[in-house]
């Protein structure tokens, strides 16, 4: 990542933008961490998305008047890019002392910019925040792992290795959360904080090694995205589950959440929603 350290906004003093400028976006090719996992052909094991939750966006409307709203963004996993989230932040920075003739003149540049960006459609919302008072606060349904507090963990860099079958054999459907996962951002080092969720069916997964596995990240260095493909990558290749979800819901950190969600073709798209956290 040392070449990216240097490219990256992220680990710069920047100047904060006065008017909208779309060039702000620096996006991040996908290709390079997935060939560490060995998606490097056509096609990918996996369908998902990534998901933006942007609570500081703010334009003037005609008349000088400011406006605000939630911005939400769904990036198809099959995009040929990541937006890096400095950057990301910066461009919308740029909306602040911008004036735009309507709400649907916004819209429209965001899903321009965005897409033109990720080198593929995005889908995005802007929510009023009034609307979120609708949304209520959930958290992942199913086993919690971090009940296990009596897991020895001596491992703090991801290891595939660690992940195991239950030795019972059982074929089950389950849905299993951690409140414990952390991984670190590749350019600053700052911790990321998440939730994640795992749900699959097949062969019955060690709890005690999954969460060992997930705390595991501790001291990692990647883009959210990239850990959620990981993970995906390795519990598909140590325990061959017939059918797995994994989502992961971070914390926000300078205004902005990313929930990566990454699944086996069929298996349905989490809710959303925001945890306690976020």
């Amino acid at each position: 990542m040392d070449k990216i350290a240097q490219e990256l906004l992220l680990g710069r003093a920047v100047s904060y933008p006065t008017q909208y400028d779309a060039a702000l976006l620096f996006p991040i090719e996908r290709a390079d961490a997935r060939r560490l996992l060995g998606h490097d052909g056509p096609g990918l094991p996996f369908i998902g998305w990534d998901l933006w939750n942007a609570y500081e966006m703010s334009w003037l409307n005609p008349a000088g008047l400011p406006r605000v709203a939630i911005l939400r963004v769904h990036v198809p996993c099959d995009s040929p890019r990541i937006i890096e989230s400095k950057s990301f932040k910066l461009y919308l920075n740029s909306y602040n002392q911008t004036r735009f003739g309507s709400t649907q003149e916004v819209l429209t540049r965001l899903v321009e910019d965005l897409s033109r960006a990720a080198s593929a459609p995005v889908e995005v919302t802007l929510v009023d925040a009034q609307a979120l008072l609708a949304e209520s606060i959930r958290e992942f349904d199913g086993l919690n792992l971090d009940l296990n507090d009596h897991v020895e963990i001596d491992t703090y860099e991801p290891d595939a290795g660690i992940l195991l079958l239950a030795s019972d054999g059982d074929i089950v459907s389950e849905s299993v959360f951690s409140r414990l996962l952390k991984s670190n951002c590749p350019v600053t080092g700052q911790p990321d904080w998440a939730c994640i969720q795992i749900e699959y069916s097949g062969a019955r997964i060690d709890h005690e090694a999954l969460l060992r596995y997930i705390v595991s990240f501790r001291l990692h260095s990647g883009f959210h995205e990239h850990c959620v493909e990981r993970i995906f990558t390795d519990i598909m290749a140590a325990c061959r589950p017939e059918a797995l979800s994994v989502f992961a819901r971070y914390t926000r950190r300078g205004g902005l959440d990313i929930s990566p969600w990454r699944a086996t073709p069929g298996m349905p798209a989490p809710q959303i929603a925001r945890s306690a956290r976020q």
